[in-house]
């Protein structure tokens, strides 16, 4: 026993130091915690295993790391003395000899010799001072604690008993390194029982309609602690399945009997399909964690809503649990947020929010309720408890079991000092998920889809010719070429040989014979399997109506007499409508030529079979037929968004293990943040630089690695013209953050200038004039010198340390820059050495010069402000990049640019249809680039520029002149001839023309080609340009 028992020396003497520094410093502050106490007495009895954790014992393993039945500590601020059995003074006595003297007393079965050893206790606690504290509400019993409390009677007269118990959670609640790491083991354990065990369970035995009492299900998850295997693999290197024990017995409910205080055990009942909670709690080397979780199968929207205030109520607890903070701020958050949200429900809300956990599975002294006043401390652990009970469900399925039910929600968690991170405590339980997603089952909230930016539409107004259409030097007369046309020239000539190069390079790469490259021969039948066993049926087909099976994914419908089930793939839409009394249900299946949709190209395992395109049910109960429609829709949208999801990610890969540097301090950036973030609120954080990659640290304590070898690009983009700097990496696989992929990461810094005091500034008082803005613009400059400086530097250390993999620092030229849309807002989009780049606003934009195939410029035409850029990709089966509302004034330096980097491009007056267009390359590329390739593109501009250039060099001949002329003299002849008329000449009646066939020639003329100057002048009225000639 001797061997087996052994007591940390080290350890019991600092502990046993923290209780007599804390209880000096509280008598020099006003005695507000220990009372003015001059001793402790704190007396252990037998073993107890019903009455589990409480101060004593708690106070023996705090010390200790053992419980000792039958002893008594009697602790002074100058010693500490324990009496005990001959037995346990045996694994005492190393402890002497230490910090603080520790006396141990022997008691032995001489009852005379015992008295004296009381006495003396009681001696050493009328020495101490006039009060002595003690636990009053004492758990312990036996002989012992009767002989002690028998002989401190003697003395209860003289000395006055104060209630310790605040003062010791007081210093046992402060956690040091090796309790927090107990603590995070056990809630690891704990987090991973209810997601990874009873939630797979719970799911299983709810699929397979099984029945099970409550009571054997709590009883199969408590005997899942003997399950080794499924604990060791945990990760982490110090957790031993071993320490595990039990904190608070496995304990399921439903069906509307619910304790929330979990003083009840689990009753015979069968477990119900609805609000469904547990709650367990492991100990890990005798720290005791905590969690508790509701789950929702099928809730309706009150439930919903319900649970959704739940978890707001409980974001909001968790937020006030601060270093230095009152723990009574949590409760009352929690009850501002339930009035400011759902006043009804405040009655029902649990009349605490949880409270402190260690060895002790609650700490009574630290609960969280509304008028503890107890500041909280970094170290400190906590049970965070939330819940309503017994709220009025106002569509109970089952008016049994479901017309109240309960919701709780419990988190061990650690308060964390107020400069790591936003002083928010760490979530040790946070692996067994509480949102909607997690909790609601066959629930998902549909996801808003983001608005795609609509194109800039054509401005229909007549403008002024764009600068860059006509230049400066073409006026009227005037011959040669100008300098601008000769190097319009040299662009126009440089830009064929591109084309030509690009065209057969298409040729060469897509030989007569290619297979398409849009992967509709790629895809594949898939089968769909509503149900392996006949027991997943619902019991409900048995009446023969229409069932919405959200578990199984399916729809089940009464066919000619039989249930005859339909998974949701197979199912297009479903609608009503109204006739009288009656309601029509129309189900719409998918079958093969079904227009012109992208479900059109869906492959089917035997097109040429009989389909069923529809069915249709009457009925005169709408609200059913309503909610079947609805049910249907549900389900067919989340199918859509899994199946959606499921694309999403995969493309995302798991990268390799950074290797750290281990034998100096890595390069580190401090003080920066990342974009995207991982959370909703903004958190600083700090990047280092290891071996192979870069380790993003976070300020709550999560970590992001991104190697060397999976980034594409490294930008630097420095201050000049921003408020930021930035590191900006580009990744070849795109990595999770949070819950979203992404292929592009930014570390940055605001460069924004500090707020200068105008009114109470010194400077401001005795100096006046421009000298004090100059000095402040000057410092400014230089802060945004430095700060540029130590971002490069950097940024030129991560690329030395991935020179291996071919990184090198990129820089945007600002100069060559120019405003679009590329996605919701106007930015400026610069190029780099190898890019095109938008590093200042999100999403961002990177294009690889390198992936561009061609480029062809929209709307360049006569009178628009704006013209549009389109990215062409080598690899044909990705969406062209669409970069919209480039001002027209941009359009040379866009053409100089792309043709200095040898990309060719077009331009033309009209939006084209990119979807159409590519998907006609994807089909048959050979045949594609045989016919033409891009060269129609070039058809489109080449022949309005010779229109350009034609209108340009056109001058008016003496012929013109001299009909113009003739025009106005005829003008004049016209006038005198109508003066006749008006006279009374019969011969205007025999040779002139009425309105009505001048009309008629005039629109036979314009038929024929005609009346070139009256045309031109109709079109102008109309504010069209001139058309281009074609050439053939």
């Amino acid at each position: 026993m001797a061997d087996e028992v052994s007591i940390d020396k080290a350890q019991f003497h600092n502990r046993l130091a923290s209780i007599i520094t804390q209880w000096k410093a509280d008598k020099r502050s006003g005695n507000n915690v220990f009372g003015d106490v001059g001793s402790i007495a704190v007396v252990m009895g037998k073993t107890d295993e019903a009455a589990g954790f409480h101060k004593a014992n708690a106070l023996q393993f705090w010390l200790l790391g053992y419980e000792f039945p039958t002893t008594l500590l009697l602790i002074t601020v100058e010693s500490i003395y324990i009496l005990t059995t001959k037995k346990k003074a045996i694994y005492l006595e190393p402890l002497k000899d230490g910090k603080t003297p520790v006396e141990v007393i022997v008691r032995g079965k001489d009852a005379a010799e015992n008295t004296a050893q009381f006495e003396r206790c009681l001696e050493v606690i009328k020495n101490a001072g006039k009060k002595v504290g003690v636990i009053k509400r004492e758990d312990s019993t036996g002989p012992f604690v009767t002989e002690w409390k028998s002989a401190f009677s003697e003395i209860s007269k003289d000395v006055e008993e104060v209630e310790i118990s605040p003062a010791l959670s007081a210093v046992m609640s402060v956690k040091d390194q090796g309790e927090l790491s107990a603590v995070r083991n056990a809630s690891r354990a704990t987090a991973a029982v209810m997601a990874d065990y009873f939630v797979e369970t719970m799911s299983d035995i709810l699929d397979k309609d099984k029945k099970i009492t409550h009571k054997a299900l709590s009883n199969k998850i408590a005997d899942k602690i003997e399950d080794d295997k499924f604990f060791k693999s945990m990760k982490g290197g110090d957790f031993d399945p071993v320490n595990l024990d039990w904190s608070v017995s496995p304990i399921v409910m439903s069906g509307g009997n619910f304790d929330l205080k979990l003083r009840s055990e689990p009753d015979d009942s069968n477990l119900h399909a609805g609000v469904i909670i547990a709650a367990l709690g492991l100990r890990y080397q005798t720290y005791a964690s905590m969690i508790a979780r509701t789950y929702l199968v099928d809730p309706n929207k009150s439930q919903e809503s319900t649970y959704k205030l739940l978890l707001s109520v409980h974001e909001a607890v968790l937020k006030e649990l601060k270093d230095g903070a009152p723990a009574k701020n949590a409760y009352n958050k929690a009850i501002a947020t339930i009035k400011a949200k759902k006043p009804e429900l405040v009655d029902n809300f649990v009349k605490h929010v949880g409270a402190g956990i260690g060895i002790e599975g609650v700490d009574s002294t630290m609960v969280l309720n509304g008028k503890n006043g107890r500041i909280l401390k970094d170290g400190m652990t906590l049970v965070v408890t939330t819940g309503f009970s017994d709220v009025e469900n106002p569509n109970p399925q089952d008016k049994k079991k479901d017309a109240k039910y309960s919701l709780m929600l419990s988190d061990t968690i650690r308060i964390n000092a107020s400069e790591v991170g936003s002083g928010e405590p760490f979530v040790f339980t946070k692996k067994a998920g509480s949102d909607m997603d997690s909790a609601a089952f066959f629930f998902n909230d549909d996801e808003e889809e983001e608005k795609k930016p609509a194109k800039a539409k054509k401005d229909p107004r007549v403008g002024a010719v764009a600068s860059s259409n006509i230049t400066k030097t073409r006026l009227r007369g005037q011959g040669g070429q100008s300098a601008n046309e000769e190097k319009e020239a040299a662009r126009r000539e440089h830009q064929r040989e591109l084309h030509q190069k690009k065209h057969n390079d298409g040729l060469a790469n897509y030989a007569e014979g290619h297979a398409s490259l849009n992967g509709t021969e790629e895809k594949k039948f898939k089968r769909f399997e509503s149900y392996k066993y006949d027991t997943q049926i619902p019991t409900k087909v048995k009446d023969l109506i229409i069932v919405a099976d959200p578990r199984n994914n399916s729809v089940i419908m009464p066919i000619m007499g039989r249930p005859v089930p339909f998974h949701i793939n197979t199912i297009k839409n479903a609608s009503t409508t109204s006739e009288g009394a009656w309601i029509f249900l129309r189900i719409n299946f998918l079958s093969p030529g079904q227009g012109v949709g992208r479900k059109d190209d869906q492959p089917f395992e035997d097109p040429s079979a009989q389909f069923v395109r529809s069915l249709t049910y009457r009925s005169k109960d709408r609200d059913h037929m309503a909610d079947i429609e609805s049910q249907i829709t549900e389900m067919k949208k989340a199918a859509v968004r899994r199946d959606q999801e499921k694309k999403d990610m995969e493309d995302v890969v798991e990268q390799d293990k950074l290797v750290e540097i281990r034998n100096r301090r890595p390069h580190r950036l401090d003080n920066i943040y990342m974009r995207p973030t991982m959370e909703s609120k903004r958190v600083g954080g700090a990047v280092e630089v290891h071996q192979n990659g870069l380790r993003y640290h976070h300020m709550a304590g999560q970590k992001i690695d991104i190697l060397f070898s999976n980034v594409k690009h490294l930008f630097f983009q420095p201050c000049v013209g921003e408020l930021i700097v930035i590191i900006h990496v580009h990744l070849v696989n795109p990595i999770i953050i949070g819950k979203r992929k992404t292929k592009d990461i930014q570390f940055l810094r605001e460069a924004t200038t500090e707020q200068f005091d105008e009114t109470g500034n010194r400077k401001r008082k005795h100096r006046y004039g421009d000298e004090e803005e100059f000095e402040a613009e000057q410092e400014e400059k230089r802060r945004r010198s430095a700060l540029d400086k130590e971002f490069r530097m950097f940024a030129e250390k991560i690329a030395d340390a991935g020179k291996s993999e071919g990184m090198s620092v990129d820089m945007p030229f600002r100069d060559l820059g120019f405003n679009g849309v590329p996605a919701r807002s106007s930015v400026t989009i610069q190029p780099t050495t190898d890019c095109l780049v938008q590093l200042t606003e999100p999403p961002f934009l990177v294009i690889t010069l390198t992936d561009i195939e061609v480029v062809h410029l929209e709307r360049v035409q006569f009178g628009l402000k704006n013209f549009d850029m389109v990215v062409i990709f080598k690899d044909f089966t990705r969406p062209p990049a669409h970069i919209n509302t480039i001002p027209v004034e941009s359009l040379d330096g866009v053409k100089d640019w792309l043709d200095s980097v040898d990309i060719p491009f077009s331009e033309g007056p009209l939006n084209l249809n990119w979807g159409t267009i590519m998907k006609t390359v994807t089909t048959d590329p050979h045949a594609f680039f045989a016919e033409g390739g891009w060269s129609f593109l070039d058809t489109e501009s080449d022949a309005e520029s010779d229109a350009e250039e034609e209108e340009s060099a056109f001058e008016m001949s003496e012929e013109d002149f001299a009909s113009e002329a003739s025009s106005e003299e005829e003008s004049d002849f016209d006038d005198d001839a109508s003066a006749d008329a008006s006279g009374g000449s019969d011969e205007s009646d025999d040779e002139g023309e009425d309105w009505d066939e001048m009309e008629k020639k005039a629109a036979r003329k314009d038929r024929d080609g005609g009346g070139s100057e009256d045309e031109g002048r109709s079109r102008k009225s109309k504010g069209k340009a001139p058309p281009p000639k074609t050439v053939g």
